[in-house]
């Protein structure tokens, strides 16, 4: 848009546990506008995640949210081109933003796990993640460790 930024939709806390972050993932989760079904994995990988972790003592919608804490990046590296040279130059990234790619890196690297049902997949990622393993958390590192590489360029900031 040339004039205006768009307004920030409002989304509506989820069903049962009343959390619009939770609403947000299965909407990052749902295929074909299937959000019923969405909703479904999201639980059941949730009731997985209850029944493996029984012993920590927390719900499975903390453990959620301590696994998405872990693999929300700070920074990140945007390439910039300077007389010719493309730099990789680390810039920090939006509250909003790093908040979706943890979001879509969990969902993602569920989805290239081995198992049988998606929401098995899910919680398996959600307790590498929690566990600071997986894929994951390995992105989030790679990131960091590229950003911290390309740290001398970071005075090509735009």
């Amino acid at each position: 848009m040339r004039k205006s930024k768009p307004k920030k939709r409002v989304l509506l806390p989820d069903p049962k546990y009343n959390d619009t972050l939770v609403t947000q993932f299965v909407n990052n989760l749902m295929y074909d506008g299937k959000k019923s079904i969405a909703y479904s994995i999201f639980y059941s990988a949730l009731d997985v995640v209850k029944e493996k972790t029984e012993k920590e003592g927390k719900s499975p919608l903390e453990i959620w949210k301590k696994a998405l804490e872990n693999i929300t990046p700070n920074v990140e590296v945007k390439s910039r081109r300077v007389g010719g040279a493309t730099f990789q130059v680390p810039t920090e990234i939006r509250p909003e933003r790093k908040v979706s790619i943890s979001m879509k890196n969990l969902i993602l690297f569920a989805r290239k796990r081995s198992g049988k049902s998606m929401a098995e997949k899910l919680s398996a990622e959600i307790i590498a993640a929690y566990n600071q393993e997986g894929g994951a958390f390995k992105k989030k590192e790679d990131m960091h460790k590229m950003a911290e590489a390309n740290r001398a360029f970071a005075h090509f900031r735009f």
